[in-house]
């Protein structure tokens, strides 16, 4: 079927609207009419080929949310009118041991929900700035959300995620000090989270006039990393960090503040490498410097039933899939609060 979607057809060209194919379903895939897509930082990475690799024509989104609107024969989990999300997961091998495990994220075959392989016209997978979207029943996602909160549910399935996983990993709860990297996207979600498993939050930004903001959206602390002082007085004295900044940066800085055996996860993925840090911030006291990437499905339904069952949406900006050009722009400058969701019912005009 051909419908109507959002794209670039090279890095240094705007996005502009495009007709493309989707299949149509299988035995076990299920068809969703998208009423809603996040704008994730890795949409302007990769559309703009600042992620080397990226195919043309490229159509970014995997904050995807809307309702079931055909499913195939062998499609027991899902009815038509069902709400549900699909993420940045639409295949993977199915066998190997991280497929085996849940952890589809990190299987070697992963295919993303755009930019990745397919038999799929044109051969590579577009994403959810478009209408509609065909994905095998394993990478649907339902939501329980109330549906006057949907538009606002479509970033917990990148940002929701990338940020729920590694607080579960590290066991963060209830005695532990956390503390989150910037605010924005990926940072406003890690703290609403982290304050939902009750850990005492502590928020760094570069910016000032962002500590009432970090505060509001349950940080207990906030702390501006350009103030030294204000680091020095947090010395060896976080459980877990999680760091969303998605720029080159002192990573030193923030190891300082881990006590023995914490960890620090990297969650933000820059285009160019950060510094190499001092491995004596690591050893000296027993520190984890990891990473953490998106989670796999089991997990990223775990996320959002917490999140229903907490009340936990992102805060987030409605545009027009027109207005997606000029989202991005502003999006560099951190002009946004704290997340852009396209309403895809502009796509037919």
């Amino acid at each position: 079927m051909t419908i109507k979607a959002y794209g670039a057809h090279a890095g240094d060209r705007p996005l502009e609207p495009l007709d493309i194919t989707r299949r149509t379903p299988g035995a076990h895939d299920v068809q969703i009419d998208i009423a809603f897509c996040g704008v994730c930082h890795s949409d302007l990475h990769q559309v703009r080929s600042e992620w080397a690799g990226t195919l043309y024509p490229c159509v970014p989104g995997h904050e995807i949310v809307g309702r079931v609107s055909a499913v195939g024969a062998q499609v027991t989990a899902y009815g038509l009118g069902d709400l549900v999300g699909v993420g940045c997961i639409v295949d993977s091998c199915k066998h190997c041991d991280d497929c085996d495990e849940g952890l589809e994220n990190y299987c070697d075959h992963m295919v993303g929900t755009y930019n990745g392989p397919t038999t799929d016209a044109p051969g590579h997978t577009l994403g959810g700035y478009s209408q509609r979207i065909v994905v095998h029943q394993r990478y649907v996602l339902r939501i329980r959300h109330p549906e006057a909160q949907l538009a606002a549910v479509a970033p917990l399935l990148c940002a929701g995620i990338t940020t729920y996983s590694p607080l579960r990993h590290w066991k963060v709860g209830p005695g532990h000090k956390v503390g989150v990297v910037g605010i924005g996207g990926l940072g406003h979600m890690g703290i609403k989270l982290a304050h939902a498993m009750g850990a005492h939050v502590v928020a760094f930004t570069t910016s000032e006039s962002k500590r009432a903001a970090a505060r509001a959206l349950g940080a207990d602390e906030v702390v501006v990393s350009r103030n030294a002082d204000e680091m020095a007085a947090h010395s060896k004295s976080f459980d877990f960090i999680l760091n969303t900044v998605a720029a080159p940066h002192d990573l030193d800085a923030f190891l300082a503040l881990l006590k023995r055996d914490g960890a620090m996860t990297l969650v933000g993925a820059p285009a160019s490498p950060h510094p190499s840090p001092n491995v004596f911030n690591l050893i000296m006291k027993r520190r984890t410097l990891a990473g953490s990437m998106i989670g796999g499905i089991p997990e990223t339904q775990e996320m959002l039933d917490f999140c229903a069952e907490h009340g936990i949406v992102a805060d987030i900006e409605m545009i027009r899939v027109d207005e997606i050009n000029e989202a991005y722009t502003r999006m560099l400058k951190g002009d946004v609060k704290y997340r852009f969701v396209i309403d895809s019912a502009t796509l037919a005009g």
